[in-house]
């Protein structure tokens, strides 16, 4: 029995109807306070708009940035989730990818809780993205500040320094496998001046020994992830490749739709002209 005298107040969060990448809408609590996030890119998206006391959760990927692997709860990987850690978090918001997370378990996490699902291909797909997390998230000005960062900088890309080069971005060994058209990295790759090799082909396409000797590159990137190809593979590349130009190349640079697209035009500087 309550005391008399008591009194208790239930406060109600408003809720904010939005609409994701795939079209789905949903209602957020305004502005959500548990976040869970699913996506390494997007994980150090909402660091940089200021979120570091709303983020509760993040994936063993998370990497930037580093000190939230020791501060926020993990809660599995991008492909399998660990539904308890979940479920003890009680999250209010939790933003996925369409590609980087599996459907079952993001379809499992939907009953549950408000789960926003970005779904990129393009740099102009990324800034809608970045645009609209800001706003369910209450940092409209900063995603705003940081959109014009990015524009600026990848309107300043030098597109000499690709020069029609004919680039084969490899991104996985045995099988070999290779980022073709439909993909931020071979977006990213147009961007900067390149001709993707497999740009007849789509998403990633598992390449075999025959495939790969009719391609004829310029250059070979190997990227650091998702297979991370380091300089034991470099030889291993230039006998399929005697003419091309073999190069390490940093996968975040290349595939990252988050806030690290701000650096991606100083990154192209760096690499060694052939």
């Amino acid at each position: 029995m309550l005391n008399k005298g008591c009194s208790f107040t239930f406060v109600l969060m408003p809720l904010k109807t939005t609409t994701d990448q795939l079209g789905r809408t949903v209602e957020v609590p305004f502005p959500p306070t548990r976040i869970i996030s699913l996506v390494p890119s997007q994980t150090e998206l909402l660091y940089d708009l200021g979120l570091n006391a709303e983020v509760i959760g993040v994936t063993k990927f998370c990497v930037h940035p580093p000190e939230w692997r020791k501060t926020k709860t993990i809660i599995g990987g991008t492909k399998k989730f660990n539904f308890e850690v979940i479920d003890r978090l009680k999250p209010n918001l939790i933003i996925g990818n369409r590609e980087e997370n599996y459907k079952e378990g993001i379809e499992t996490l939907r009953q549950k809780y408000p789960v926003w699902m970005s779904d990129i291909i393009t740099p102009h797909d990324a800034m809608n993205m970045m645009c609209s997390i800001g706003e369910i998230t209450g940092k409209s000005s900063e995603a705003e500040k940081l959109i014009e960062g990015i524009r600026n900088s990848l309107n300043e890309i030098n597109r000499g320094l690709g020069d029609g080069k004919r680039v084969l971005y490899l991104i996985w060994r045995n099988p070999w496998m290779g980022a073709a058209t439909n993909t931020f990295i071979h977006e990213m790759l147009t961007l900067a001046g390149f001709e993707n090799c497999l740009k007849d082909q789509e998403r990633y396409p598992e390449l075999s020994l025959i495939d790969l000797t009719t391609l004829n590159p310029d250059l070979v990137f190997l990227s650091s992830e998702p297979y991370p190809f380091s300089e034991k593979h470099v030889e291993e590349i230039q006998l399929l490749f005697p003419n091309a130009k073999i190069l390490l190349v940093d996968g975040e640079m290349f595939s990252w739709y988050g806030s690290r697209m701000r650096y991606f035009a100083n990154y192209l500087a760096t690499l060694p002209s052939s």
